[in-house]
């Protein structure tokens, strides 16, 4: 049988990942925004295991590489979350056949 998830155990390194993610919650950063928005989708317990993976990511990312970590922040995550949203959306309109139509004066 082959169990899938994560394997349950008490690694410091895995619960201060964790603890990190979880004060992602109120950042005003890029990493804030996608910890809100992975929270929406799956739920607290798996939105901050999964960001504390991303955070293990980019530790061992700044250790392999050297430079630091720049932070690009919340607005330019939104609006690229936006603009491939966008594109998401035009290709499976097109799928069906609409058009898209842009409206003035609406911010897309």
């Amino acid at each position: 049988m082959i169990k899938r998830g994560t394997k349950q155990g008490v690694n410091p390194a895995a619960t201060a990942l964790r603890l990190a993610a979880q004060s992602l919650f109120r950042s005003k950063s890029a990493l804030g925004a996608k910890f809100r928005r992975l929270r929406t989708r799956l739920g607290t317990p798996q939105a901050t295991t999964a960001m504390a993976n991303s955070l293990a990511k980019l530790i061992d990312r700044m250790l392999k590489f050297g430079p630091e970590y720049v932070d690009k922040g919340m607005e330019f995550y939104e609006k690229k979350y936006c603009d491939q949203y966008l594109r998401y959306f035009k290709k499976q309109a097109a799928q069906q056949a609409f058009q898209l139509i842009p409206v003035e004066g609406v911010v897309a």
